[in-house]
């Protein structure tokens, strides 16, 4: 069987189109597919690489503020509910918000911070009650707002009634010599 030129050259086009699709859905479709995984991979670390960067950085500027809210911040559970206590009464004094309640509630935790909340009650104006609030998301005191429910006191009044759960950070570490001598008064919770 004797083909012709044109038989020939339509056979030769035809196994190397053949073969150019083999090669194609064998060799060249794998590594286009490995290589755009390997591009998108290569973007994730380049991200994260900028992140960590970034963090470290950030930790440069972040770490003598750090170690002064460490040693700004509460020691133990004892010094943590004085000072937040004291607080909550010169910021109420200071933005006319009557206090009628300040519950402290101690969290167990055997993690490095500890966490200790406190459910607050009080009424006053709105103008009051928003004061006490920037007065308590700007201390320097590492405290903040769990939960907040406010409500009118009265109708037709500007008075209002408010309920905050605070959340406040200890470091756990235990009381000093001193501090262990003295009987604690309140604290039903630890026996």
């Amino acid at each position: 069987m004797v083909l012709s030129k044109r038989e020939r050259i339509i056979l030769i086009v035809t196994i190397v189109v053949v073969g150019a699709l083999v090669v194609d859905k064998v060799i060249f479709g794998p590594v286009k597919g490995r290589l755009d995984e390997m591009k998108v991979q290569r973007d994730l670390l380049v991200a994260e690489v900028a992140e960590a960067q970034s963090l470290f950085e950030r930790q440069g500027l972040l770490a003598p503020r750090y170690k002064a809210m460490l040693s700004d911040g509460f020691r133990h559970d004892t010094e943590a509910e004085s000072r937040v206590l004291r607080a909550l009464r010169d910021w109420s004094s200071a933005t006319g918000v009557i206090l009628s309640s300040v519950k402290p509630e101690r969290v167990a935790s055997d993690q490095g911070l500890k966490e200790m909340t406190f459910r607050v009650a009080g009424k006053g104006t709105l103008r009051s009650v928003a004061q006490l609030l920037y007065q308590i998301e700007t201390a320097a005191l590492p405290i903040k707002v769990q939960s907040m429910q406010l409500g009118l006191a009265g109708e037709g009044t500007d008075s209002m009634s408010l309920e905050l759960g605070l959340s406040a950070l200890y470091l756990g570490a235990e009381p000093e010599a001193s501090e262990q001598e003295q009987p604690e008064v309140g604290n039903e919770d630890e026996r």
